[in-house]
């Protein structure tokens, strides 16, 4: 999905995510608690959310007492995360990955995205994780689906067109061309982290 066609749908469903932010929250807390014994946030300082959308995950990140920065390329996302008081202490900006981001090499201890890459298509794939990489000075972290897919999901990700069936299938593959190391931890029924080592 191009740029310009994912930022105008994500703004148009952005009230439609909002509904879901306590739900996503929880998740997310469910997750995080999870995978503390393999990666404990908790002991890192900085972590940027690309693709933040409603501020679920940096909620949840920020009350772990990490210094948080959600981007998001739709504005509306923005403005209802931002809206959250579970989100005061996080810095949000507007922000495109695949142009590159406003911040130094090595900026954040954790640079983690969540249910992005798979509506990307592999080209773009590559360079949103070449931008994680440059970010991240301890791990790069995609929480994304895995190969256990259901009907649902795979009629609403053909209708959106991204890319969701290639990554799929050679997620890890891709990600070990692009990281020089990669873990996957499956973290519920249909979704792994990739923990990414720069």
């Amino acid at each position: 999905m191009g740029n310009k066609r994912s930022s105008m749908l994500f703004n148009l469903i952005a009230p439609v995510y909002g509904l879901f932010f306590h739900h996503q929250r929880k998740h997310f807390l469910e997750i995080v608690e999870q995978v503390s014994p393999i990666l404990d946030l908790s002991e890192f300082d900085t972590v940027i959310d690309i693709g933040c959308g409603t501020g679920a995950l940096c909620s949840v990140l920020s009350g772990k007492g990490l210094q948080v920065t959600g981007v998001d390329l739709a504005a509306n996302m923005l403005a209802m995360a931002m809206k959250r008081p579970e989100n005061r202490r996080v810095e949000f900006l507007q922000g495109n990955v695949l142009e590159g981001l406003p911040f130094v090499d090595k900026s954040f201890d954790i640079v983690i995205s969540s249910h992005v890459a798979h509506g990307l298509k592999a080209g773009d794939r590559k360079r949103m994780y070449a931008e994680m990489r440059r970010l991240a000075k301890a791990h790069v972290i995609i929480h994304d689906y895995n190969e256990r897919r259901s009907l649902l999901t795979s009629l609403v990700e053909w209708l959106e067109g991204g890319d969701y069936f290639n990554f799929i299938r050679e997620a890890e593959g891709e990600m070990k061309t692009c990281f020089s190391a990669v873990e996957v931890i499956q973290v519920s029924e249909r979704a792994n982290w990739y923990i990414c080592k720069p």
